[in-house]
């Protein structure tokens, strides 16, 4: 009977343990216009997943404090399933927010996004950790 007590109890604490979403992560972007890129973490925010600049780098690779480390570049981001995310996605380089297209397949995600009727590629990013 204390097995069986125990056996149920672990099963309960499995059952309400949250999955990851296989968006979650760190992940590096391409290069921006200004031959920029950074580290971004994407984790849960609320009911959508949210992916906040960590790490900034320029065009020779070298880190350096950016004014929008700390700022959500992905944000309202769902998943619509088969690998296909939309929300927003902030591009410093231009300042502007665009509604994103993201697709995740394996260890890259590509990223596009609109606003206004113009579309930019964000490029391929790639899966850190």
């Amino acid at each position: 009977m204390k097995t069986r007590i125990l056996s149920l109890a672990a099963l309960a604490l499995t059952a309400t343990t949250a999955v990851a979403d296989p968006l979650e992560g760190t992940w590096r972007t391409t290069q921006d216009d200004n031959g920029n890129y950074g580290d971004i973490s994407v984790a849960p925010c609320g009911q959508a997943l949210c992916g906040t600049l960590i790490q900034s780098y320029d065009s020779s690779g070298a880190a350096f404090t950016s004014e929008n480390q700390g700022r959500q570049i992905i944000s309202e981001t769902v998943n619509d399933g088969g690998g296909d995310y939309s929300g927003k996605v902030y591009s410093p380089d231009r300042d502007r927010t665009y509604n994103s297209r993201l697709v995740l397949n394996g260890n890259t995600l590509t990223v596009s996004g609109c606003v206004l009727g113009i579309c930019r590629n964000g490029g391929t990013w790639q899966r850190l950790n």
